[in-house]
């Protein structure tokens, strides 16, 4: 008679219809990838067949069936008595005298091969969970720091049972499940001792915009169920897959999370109070929990692993605070941005008004409604069809409700919980980890909820107009240029990289210091001569860096390498920071360093701020970040342009001062090109060329100082006209003298965004690029090819 239990080292991926795709996972990754490096802890799991038997005692599977028939699982009061009822019976219930002595000698086993007492966790692994399709993330019960042969059994005993919580009940009719098909098998797998330090959960993709040449690792301190759960606000790590493949540093970009609470063991041993919940200690939550070794490490492991399963894969990892060791815990597929589709969906706020919150983005998309603010489970009922849904954090138990909501908002809970995973399963955008939305938002006013502006989500007074487009990537025909993006946030380049193009005509880096730096660099380049009040916000702006230099340099690095890793190998051409005197000063600490000017866009910005002795040494900070993005991480599609360059002679300067901090033209395959926005660059473009490897026409400039105009001042605002013949003249001078040069030649400027006819001609005066804001790509595109949108 065969075993109702089967060690993980004798299972594969093969065997999902006996111990379903959690435990036949497990199975697949120790026999196959222990070898290539990756841990993964050892146990043994119950197959589905003693599920079934144990379902055939006193006709207990017939009942359950009989029971389901008749449920209407969008009736939560219904749903919650059936579930209970359900669950009861399974309890009371007895384990047969053979599914409990086979369980007590795989459990003999595990004692007899471990040092101290033995802890494991008791997680279940149905045989329709863990699909290509569908996740069935967090449906039935998980119990950690179970100790004792009794505990154990109590602890299966209630997985069993959790095959009926109210939410796997409604996800299985919901996803289009036979209750009768599924079983249940259960794992009991060796506890990684990341009580003692951190946990949390990785995807081989971007979990937004499904871009699949990157790792996306989350954690948090303590035991991974408060990350799984979404109970926490976890640290973040984007890591490049090219990077690691190429042994060059991969770590794109990394988020502080707050990690303001963790799990860790409790002395008790019953199941549901072996774990307790803490705070964690004040400067351990300022600080990230991995090392970048460590992300890489996990990243590796990643990478690994989905190549064996040649798939996408959603994984969860634990580091072992007694051996230092990073273990994975478990790989399933990731089913949702992995699916295949050749339409992309945007959406975009037509207007918009009092921001109410912020967190974390979960879908891409819009929604608007009625905001109910929701305390507990016992409140679900008062969810209806198009209300955003407003909690502290949503665990699995709101199933029911949570595909009846238009948005979701949470106070707590990272991309990676359970609530983000169900969020895109449903096509309902969540922002998450907001903080305090359940005391900012009052319960039922009109809010809308927008996921469409990167990576944070915010939450809008009032039902906002937005509008959807919807583009079809295979019909787009061929046209006689080459179409770049104008890319300013970093969090939406990898999003954009699914749009048709030929590379970033424009990365600007204010966007990223002004987001994601916010300090004045000379503040940080003096941090110890600051006053300490501003000492102390300084401080606060670069918590989980301990040096300020390395906080610019590392986030200035951060925000290029996503950019360039998004759209590589295509060219991303980074211009250099082109911030106005007014704009430096609201940085900061920006007004002790910035001079007063009557009019700041025709002063102290460009090239003559990189020259100039003031500023200098801010400028070799951004220098620096360049120059380790293209060198040490292996970025070398990144080109260097320089804005503003007034004359001839500070061009030479400019180049030769790059040179001289490591951005020298030509080594490394570097080309450094100018924006031609100055009526001087086009009239003397023959002479610039000899310092440059091309230009890009900045038409917002060009026509401002073409025509004398103030862009900024609406009086004169109805004479801005970037199809004027003057500023054309300009633009036709710049054009034939790099084709006479052989040079590249292209525009960046909002002209051809605004106004397709524009763009046609520059075609036909033979431009090389036209780059466009990433909403205006498809009408500019299809009206280039002489079709309507």
């Amino acid at each position: 008679m065969p075993s109702y239990v089967i060690p993980f080292d004798q299972l594969s991926i093969g065997d999902i219809d006996s111990v379903g795709g959690k435990n036949a996972s497990l199975g697949e990754m120790i026999r196959n990838l222990t070898d290539l490096g990756v841990r993964v802890p050892g146990g043994f799991a119950t197959t589905a067949d003693a599920y079934r038997d144990f379902l055939q005692q006193d006709g207990l599977g017939q009942k359950i069936s009989a029971t389901l028939k008749t449920l209407d699982v969008d009736d939560v009061s219904q749903l919650a008595v059936t579930g209970k009822e359900i669950r009861d019976w399974i309890i009371n219930t007895p384990l047969s005298d053979r599914l409990m002595r086979d369980i007590q000698a795989s459990w003999q086993q595990m004692e007899d091969s471990h040092e101290g007492e033995l802890a494991v966790a008791v997680r279940s692994s149905a045989t329709a969970e863990d699909l290509p399709d569908a996740s069935f993330a967090g449906q039935q019960e998980t119990f950690l720091n179970i100790r004792g042969f009794q505990s154990a059994l109590r602890a299966i005993h209630e997985v069993f049972a959790s095959l009926y919580n109210d939410r796997a009940i409604a996800y299985r009719v919901h996803k289009g499940f036979d209750h009768d098909i599924v079983a249940l098998s259960v794992g009991i797998q060796h506890m990684v001792r990341s009580d003692l330090a951190c946990s949390g959960v990785m995807f081989t993709l971007d979990t937004e915009s499904g871009f699949r040449e990157l790792v996306f690792v989350t954690g948090s301190w303590g035991l991974g169920e408060t990350v799984v759960q979404g109970a926490v606000n976890p640290d973040e790590f984007y890591i490049s897959k090219p990077g690691l493949r190429n042994n060059k540093k991969a770590l794109l970009r990394k988020n502080l999370g707050s990690k303001a609470i963790k799990m860790i063991f409790s002395d008790q041993s019953e199941p549901g109070q072996t774990v307790n919940t803490i705070d964690v200690a004040p400067e351990d939550s300022v600080r990230f929990c991995l090392t970048d070794d460590e992300v890489e490490t996990l990243a590796r492991y990643a990478l690994i692993i989905e190549e064996h399963y040649g798939r996408p894969m959603d994984i969860e990892w634990g580091k072992d605070g007694n051996d230092g060791l990073l273990y994975i815990l478990q790989a399933r597929p990731e089913t949702v941005v992995s699916r295949p589709g050749q339409t992309i969906q945007r959406f975009h706020l037509k207007s918009r008004s009092k921001i109410l919150i912020q967190g974390r983005s979960i879908g891409q998309r819009i929604g608007t409604g009625t905001a109910k603010v929701i305390r507990s489970v016992e409140e679900m009922s008062r969810i209806h069809d198009g209300d955003v849904l407003v909690a502290d954090m949503t665990d699995p138990d709101w199933e029911p409700v949570m595909n009846r909501a238009s948005a979701i908002v949470t106070n707590r809970g990272g991309r990676t919980c359970h609530a983000a995973i169900l969020a895109r399963e449903m096509g309902v955008p969540a922002v998450v980890g907001c903080g305090d939305a359940t005391e900012k938002i009052i319960d039922s006013t009109e809010v809308t909820v927008s996921c469409a502006e990167g990576d944070e989500g915010f939450v809008y007074e009032g039902r906002l107009d937005y509008e959807q487009q919807q583009i079809e990537l295979e019909h787009l025909p061929e046209i006689p240029v080459k179409i770049m993006l104008n890319v300013a946030n970093p969090d939406r380049a990898f999003d954009f990289s699914s749009i048709p193009n030929c590379g970033v005509g424009l990365a600007r880096l204010e966007f990223i210091i002004n987001r994601m730096i916010g300090v004045h660099p000379r503040a940080l380049l003096e941090f110890d001569t600051l006053r300490p009040d501003l000492k102390a916000v300084v401080r606060e702006q670069i918590a989980g860096y301990s040096d300020p230099v390395e906080f610019f340099v590392s986030k200035l690095a951060e925000g290029i390498a996503s950019i360039a890793a998004a759209f590589a190998p295509q060219p991303v051409i980074v211009r250099l920071s082109d911030f106005k005197s007014n704009e430096y000063a609201n940085l900061i600490g920006g007004q002790a360093y910035e001079p007063q000017e009557e009019n700041p866009m025709l002063g102290f910005r460009g090239a003559s701020r990189y020259v100039d002795p003031s500023f200098q040494a801010c400028f070799e900070l951004e220098c620096r970040a360049l120059k380790y993005v293209r060198e040490e991480m292996g970025l070398t599609n990144v080109q260097v342009m320089v804005p503003f360059v007034r004359s001839v002679t500070e061009a030479a300067s400019v180049v030769d001062l790059l040179a001289e901090n490591g951005l020298k033209r030509g080594e490394n395959d570097l080309k450094v090109i100018m924006m031609c926005e100055l009526p001087t660059n086009a009239l003397l473009a023959e002479q610039y060329l000899q310092y440059f490897d091309g230009m890009s026409i900045g038409s917002n400039d060009m026509t401002q100082l073409t025509l004398g105009l103030d862009r900024d001042s609406g009086l004169v605002a109805y004479l801005f006209d970037e199809r004027d013949e003057a500023v054309k003249a300009m633009l036709t001078m710049a054009i034939q003298a790099c084709k006479k040069a052989g040079k590249y030649i292209g525009i960046c400027g909002q002209g051809p965004s605004d106004h397709p006819d524009l763009a046609l001609w520059l075609v036909e005066q033979g431009i090389d690029s036209i780059s466009l804001n990433p909403d205006s790509v498809v009408e500019t595109w299809l009206f280039l090819a002489g079709e309507s949108v």
